[in-house]
């Protein structure tokens, strides 16, 4: 399976929500988050050693960014990296990816990835990947990886799904799926909810048949464009169109006339929330997407009081905050619980973590007040 096999990693966001230490000119999947000597990008890359070959690894940034690319993945090749013009949501980038794979290869299995997100039980997440992989290949099926939720998180997307085995239902056999072959324990979506408010996440929770939504994808390539067919046709269009000049000297011209046709829209709400053949397959990796700074408090090595600490630090009286540094510089903090405290590049946050949502408006206030140089 695995020349088969191809891994497309989305890595094209700015990744506000993280600022001051994720900015335009160095998104946050550019820098090591965890402090493990990797940036976001590498580690995502590296998860995937075994089951992709680096011949079949595509990244999807932003024309800005495919330097940064080729600095932290010096391996691959750089047709083998996407510059997508302008952003456009994850629907047109997955296109771009698809496409140019299915010219390649029309028997093309792809996974789709952040490459923002923590994975802390690699083994376990392989094993999810490669059950996922069996499932796409066989089937002409839209697999999504559902992780168990541990709270009732405002901050994720929402998956319900069906609660009976589909290898012994005629919801598969509907689709033409063979129910013999058809992996146990993926389980038929019913539906999608986007950041629900408190309560709704609160009954999400309780109610055991919802999962987060990881924004991971497994799907065959004709599968997926097909889907693109029947619910973005104006996208496949796009692309349709386009075919042959992808993989030439004359991509590049054509993508920049493709992605000013392209509606800003997500895979999720433009394809997933409606197509009819979406499964999920209910996984337990130690998995976060590393959005926030309360991610990175939830995800990080904690101190005795709680603290998540990178950098040159004296901490005193002081419990359950975020610091991250640089760390030619000395910061003594006393007497904080609950606050997030980053600087980089010539700015310095002080927060409360419980109003960490409010770092987008102060990134506006930011633009609007002191000019651009430090967004």
């Amino acid at each position: 399976m695995e020349q088969h096999t191809y891994l497309v990693v989305m890595a094209g966001g700015i990744g506000s929500r993280f600022w001051p230490f994720s900015r335009t000119h160095h998104p946050k999947q550019f820098h090591d988050v965890l402090g493990m000597g990797r940036s976001m990008l590498q580690l995502t890359v590296d998860r995937f050693r075994g089951i992709c070959s680096p011949e079949n690894v595509f990244v999807v940034t932003n024309r800005d960014y495919t330097d940064l690319v080729q600095q932290h993945l010096p391996e691959l090749p750089s047709d083998q990296i996407l510059g997508e013009p302008i952003g456009r949501n994850t629907a047109p980038c997955i296109a771009y990816a698809s496409y140019r794979i299915a010219q390649r290869d029309p028997e093309a299995v792809i996974i789709v990835t952040p490459a923002d997100h923590a994975v802390m039980h690699e083994e376990n997440f392989r094993d999810a990947i490669r059950k996922a992989l069996g499932a796409a290949q066989m089937h002409n099926v839209l697999i999504t990886l559902g992780i168990q939720p541990s709270r009732p998180d405002t901050g994720y997307g929402y998956i319900q799904f069906i609660d009976e085995d589909v290898r012994s239902k005629d919801v598969v056999a509907a689709k033409g799926v063979e129910q013999s072959n058809f992996p146990k324990g993926l389980f038929k979506v019913k539906t999608f909810t986007e950041k629900p408010n408190l309560e709704l996440a609160k009954m999400f929770v309780s109610s055991g048949d919802f999962l987060w939504n990881s924004g991971l994808f497994v799907w065959r390539a004709d599968a997926i464009i097909s889907a693109f067919h029947h619910y973005l046709s104006d996208i496949a269009e796009v692309f349709d169109e386009g075919y042959s000049e992808l993989g030439t000297e004359r991509e590049e011209d054509f993508i920049t006339r493709a992605y000013t046709r392209c509606r800003n829209i997500s895979i999720d709400y433009g394809v997933m929330e409606k197509a009819d053949n979406v499964y999920v397959l209910p996984a337990d990796f130690g998995w976060s997407d590393l959005g926030t700074w309360d991610s990175l408090h939830r995800m990080g090595h904690h101190d005795a009081d709680e603290n998540v600490v990178d950098g040159n630090a004296l901490l005193y009286d002081t419990r359950e905050c975020v610091i991250k540094t640089p760390s030619e510089r000395l910061v003594v903090v006393q007497g904080l619980e609950g606050f997030i405290v980053a600087e980089y590049d010539n700015v310095l946050l002080i927060c409360k973590r419980t109003e960490e949502q409010r770092v987008k408006e102060f990134v506006a206030d930011v633009k609007t007040k002191k000019g651009l140089g430090y967004n």
